[in-house]
């Protein structure tokens, strides 16, 4: 008596976790060596489709282990257990440009994984799938709750994790790029920091124009999270991405204001005018425009605009005065900023005045400017609109995908790892020097 082979079963844990949460997937019911692409499948908030794929051979009980079994080829290769997520890239056909961010971090990315009979590439669509699981992946942990803050004239949202606190908290800082970008700080949250997604470079409405905050505004950001009742006024960061690594240096050497017990610092750099503004930082950055470049595809590099570092020491924060533990993060790659040179450049400053054991730098080659929370897809060019700006250019931030994705997902353990030490378990730290 011969019974029907059971139906191809596609197992993947956990369905449903954060979006930083590792998978396992596993196919079984194949045939002995037979060959399936694994097919992964999501849609932006902004209504593009991504897609990655990987192909895989079934072992001689026809099962197939992603944590073991290395891809044979498609948008990655090798054993790479994550790389149907972090080697996402738009779907043939698309917009040019896109990168992909999450909107709404109050609902979950939504991705399709399917089994799909041999080593496809093209024509997901036009073929029926073995089998297909819906994933669910989440900024927002259960319990997390969204605060819109407006006091003290500060735009921001407010995420605090589960529990009446209070809870050690950031200044979550992201670049000129402008906009309230949210989905960061819920993830920190999601992590037990009380996280302030601070929006600093769109047109502040009772002035009607596009000229950026004064510095006063980030120490009244400041304020509003020590003086809030869930927050350890005591225990408060800032993580800053890109220009936003230039306020948070600043503050943290100049501000009487703000008392940071430690700074993460993600592609950015040093060097801006010590006595300006940002304003003024922006100026200087116009003055060099003749050394934009272009690559072959007409894409933005801006990384030299900064170069060479200056000597000059009003023309950069003078971070041997820093009394707070910082950890730079450096994409070796980075087309948009100096932030390889940058880095070394601060290392040899804290070292002559005596503060460099405050220092920690993660520095990783093959890495561009944007480095997102783990199992991000990579991007290496992307459109980009500044605020005040007419019209959208095509950036080139650099990076190549798998060395990118795994320093993604390294830096974003070894930082949660720093923000549990100095803002869970350091006892007490030393405040900033003042104006």
């Amino acid at each position: 008596m011969t019974g029907k082979a059971p139906s191809v079963f596609l197992v993947i844990h956990p369905s449903r976790g954060q979006i930083d949460e590792k998978l396992s997937i596993i196919v079984k019911h194949l045939t002995p060596k037979q060959e399936i692409t694994l097919h992964a499948l999501t849609c932006s908030d902004d209504g593009d489709y991504w897609e990655a794929f990987g192909h895989y051979v079934s072992d001689v009980t026809g099962l197939i282990n992603v944590d073991t079994d290395a891809s044979l080829g498609g948008t990655y290769d090798g054993l790479e257990p994550m790389g149907l997520l972090w080697s996402m890239k738009p779907v043939p056909g698309s917009r040019t440009g896109l990168r992909l961010r999450k909107t709404d971090v109050s609902t979950p990315t939504v991705v399709h994984i399917s089994v799909y009979r041999g080593h496809m590439d093209l024509g997901f669509k036009e073929e029926t799938a073995l089998a297909c699981v819906v994933v669910e992946r989440s900024y927002m942990a259960p319990g997390v709750r969204r605060v819109e803050i407006t006091e003290l004239g500060v735009t921001g949202t407010l995420f605090l994790p589960p529990g009446p606190g209070p809870f050690p908290a950031l200044l979550d800082l992201w670049g000129g790029g402008g906009g309230l970008v949210e989905y960061r700080s819920a993830l920190l949250a999601s992590h037990g920091f009380a996280s302030l997604a601070l929006e600093y470079m769109a047109p502040r409405p009772s002035e009607g124009t596009t000229s950026h905050v004064g510095y006063t505004y980030f120490e009244a950001a400041f304020t509003v999270l020590k003086r809030h009742p869930q927050v350890f006024g005591d225990r408060i960061a800032i993580l800053g991405l890109s220009f936003g690594t230039s306020v948070g240096l600043k503050m943290a050497v100049y501000s009487s204001v703000i008392q940071l017990r430690c700074l993460v610092c993600v592609s950015g750099s040093h060097v801006q005018p010590v006595e300006g503004s940002l304003t003024d930082v922006f100026a200087e950055f116009n003055k060099n425009v003749d050394k934009t470049r272009f690559d072959e595809e007409n894409r933005v590099i801006w990384r030299d605009l900064l170069l060479p570092i200056p000597s000059d020491p009003s023309k950069k924060v003078d971070v041997g005065k820093l009394q707070c533990p910082v950890l730079l993060i450096v994409g070796e790659d980075d087309q948009n900023w100096p932030a390889r040179e940058s880095a070394e450049d601060m290392k040899r400053m804290m070292e002559t005045a005596g503060n460099s054991h405050l220092l920690t730098t993660l520095s990783y080659p093959g890495t561009g400017h944007l480095i997102e929370p783990p199992y991000s897809p990579h991007i290496r060019a992307s459109n980009f609109k500044a605020p005040g700006a007419k019209q959208k250019i095509v950036v080139l931030w650099g990076g190549d995908t798998a060395p990118h994705s795994y320093a993604q997902e390294h830096s974003w353990m070894e930082t949660l790892g720093f923000l549990e030490e100095h803002l869970y378990r350091c006892a007490s730290v030393t405040t900033q020097s003042q104006l």
